[in-house]
């Protein structure tokens, strides 16, 4: 390439760049090839990177300034084998612009990459609704029977609904699904279908909070005219749109898929042991061979919806084929097995609470002769566990693994693995790094809790002897203690001073504890929240007492100065409590939802009718 030509293309991109639409179209007009002179060093041309960045007019001037004699010109591609109408299928805005293309050059609409991949692939990878729905119109129109094979599937076996999947556009997933009924059952090169594929990420949930999901539940999501939301809205509509399609194709696949169907046969060779002595363990080393050389094929939907957290698809699936609860994995697991290791405790739940399923599940063990409880050992890594610190996740742990030894037999606890080992000492062996990571963490920020407690108790302890106004020379009494705001900074004083002192016996007793694994699962966080919450109260009746003294001393008597002194005096308490807890919206949650699980089994037994032995009278029987 000659000076002038980078000249010409470094003044052509930075016009682009720039959105200079004016100054592009006198460049181009100026050199040869105009609008078709390429500007990257990936082949691109000026209209390839126009159309890109979504220049719908300047598209549409720069494809009129192409002659139609050298129309076929337009079906230029770059290195990677796209033309402009690939570039046109990755937005919504230049739709117009794709039609002329289409009108200037019909061919573009078959023309493939390097990938295999026409425009109208380019436009379900990016998820791009408009933009699909008239490529794919235009499609449908010329193009009927084998001759659609070329728009629905590439190179690497993956079909247009795999690329929509990725994309997350249900809509067009669904829309996909339906006119393409067998592209359902098509399977890419990992042997995916659709519906695995699906499984493979967790599915958009609606709104936590209870405020927004009310106004979640009250929006029309299949309103067209948005112009009139507010931002906040539109997020909401686009959510419940995502949601509700969602769903759709969740409940479309799993009726078309029989992929649910393929899972592999229950091991009958090995054994499972409850002492290590023997010529045979657990497993045998043929079939430890034969498993390690096996090739790894993909799981079945439902076990890849409970391995990534989709409970959606595992309740759909369980709703239509309840047999399919059956289905292990090539390590020989189940769905209790993937949901403790994976720590879906939803779908857990779901599982556990159906009574047949439980009593079928609870003592399978896999091709390692690993129980349910050996799972518990087994933890996924989890991305959030830095956030909550390393004793809270023990804590998680270990009461992961006492909710798994409820349902689990007597039996199951004494069971040896392969490696000869019980769930217990698998537990103890997989969480002892954390332990001491826990150990020191509690430490050390305990001995930081009390050094702020110690201190603030100092500062409370001062303020009782140096009270506001100072004391009455004659009497030794307080001036102001006839005022009635005195009367409330002397209790929140002597509350703070006796917060903080609780704080810091909570705190040293979790300094001075034998961080045994025992004392994670309740003890010690107990301790902690109970300190926090005390330091917590120590600060607020501080700032209490200080707003007092400023009222008392510094009040003018008007009732927006006052009003102004609580406000700045409180600022500290609410910086204090949002900064300090980030994680504790969990543990609320958790309590909440224990809660409603209490409750609801309470009005269950209520409900319920009674046994006659529990009623006295005549008609009432006797247990013997």
């Amino acid at each position: 390439m000659d000076t002038e030509d980078m000249k010409i293309n470094s003044q052509l991109y930075e016009a682009l760049m720039q959105k200079d639409d004016d100054k592009v179209l006198d460049i181009c007009a100026s050199i040869p090839k105009g609008p078709l002179h390429t500007v990257t060093i990936h082949e691109d041309t000026v209209i390839h990177i126009a159309t890109y960045h979504k220049k719908n007019d300047l598209v549409l001037q720069l494809l009129n300034m192409v002659p139609l004699s050298d129309s076929h010109k337009l079906t230029w591609q770059n290195n990677g084998g796209s033309t402009i109408l690939h570039e046109a299928g990755t937005n919504n805005r230049t739709v117009v612009a794709a039609a002329e293309m289409l009108r200037r050059a019909p061919m573009l609409l078959s023309m493939a990459n390097k990938q295999g991949e026409t425009a109208l692939f380019y436009a379900a990878r990016h998820g791009k609704t408009k933009i699909f729905k008239f490529l794919h119109d235009q499609v449908t129109k010329t193009n009927q029977g084998p001759d659609l094979k070329t728009f629905l599937l590439r190179d690497d076996r993956s079909t247009i609904l795999h690329l929509a999947i990725l994309s997350r556009n249900y809509w067009m997933c669904h829309e996909i699904a339906v006119k393409h009924k067998h592209l359902i059952h098509e399977k890419d090169e990992d042997g995916m279908t659709p519906l695995q594929l699906l499984s493979c990420r967790p599915l958009e949930p609606p709104p936590d909070n209870f405020f927004v999901r009310i106004i979640y539940n009250l929006i029309d999501p299949n309103v067209e005219d948005t112009s009139w939301m507010l931002s906040p809205l539109k997020k909401l509509r686009k959510q419940k749109f995502k949601c509700e399609w969602a769903m759709k194709l969740v409940k479309l696949l799993v009726k078309k898929d029989t992929s649910w169907e393929k899972t592999a046969s229950r091991l009958t060779k090995h054994r499972s042991k409850v002492h290590q002595y023997g010529k045979t363990s657990s497993i045998t080393q043929e079939e430890i061979i034969t498993y390690e050389s096996a090739a790894r094929l993909p799981d079945t939907p439902l076990l890849l919806a409970t391995k990534h957290g989709c409970p959606q698809i595992v309740e759909e699936i369980l709703t239509l084929y309840p047999q399919a609860i059956e289905h292990i994995d090539q390590d020989g697991r189940n769905i209790l097995h993937v949901a403790i290791k994976n720590r879906n405790h939803e779908i857990f739940d779901m599982v556990v609470n159906t009574r047949y399923a439980k009593q079928r599940l609870r003592g399978k063990i896999d091709n390692d002769a690993n129980t349910l409880l050996h799972m518990v050992a087994e933890e996924v890594e989890d991305v959030d566990s830095d956030l909550k610190g390393p004793a809270y996740v023990l804590q998680d742990n270990m009461r992961m693994f006492k909710k798994v030894e409820k349902i689990c037999t007597t039996l199951d606890k004494m069971k040896l693995n392969s490696r000869s080992k019980t769930a217990e000492q698998e537990f103890n062996e997989g969480n002892d790094e954390r332990r001491k990571e826990a150990k020191e963490w509690m430490t050390e920020n305990a001995k930081n809790y009390t050094v702020v407690a110690v201190l603030i108790a100092t500062v409370a302890f001062a303020a009782a002897y140096t009270v506001p106004g100072g004391p009455n020379p004659k009497t030794g009494q307080p001036v102001l203690k006839e005022k009635p705001l005195f009367f409330f900074f002397t209790v929140a004083d002597a509350m703070s001073l006796s917060a903080a002192l609780t704080s810091v016996i909570m705190f040293l007793n979790i300094i001075t504890s034998s961080y045994r694994f025992k004392d994670f699962e309740r003890s010690l966080g107990r301790k902690l929240k109970a300190g926090l919450v005390m330091l917590t109260i120590s600060v607020a009746m501080l700032m209490l007492a200080f707003a007092s003294t400023l009222i008392l001393t510094v009040s003018s008597g008007r009732k927006w100065t006052d009003i102004t002194l609580y406000a700045i005096s409180f600022f500290p308490v609410l910086i204090f409590v949002f900064t300090s807890f980030p994680f504790e919206r969990i543990r609320f949650r958790a309590v909440y939802s224990k809660a409603k699980e209490t409750l609801v089994n309470m009005v269950s037994c209520m409900t319920k009718p009674k046994p006659a032995v529990w009623y006295s009278g005549r008609g009432a029987t006797s247990v013997i």
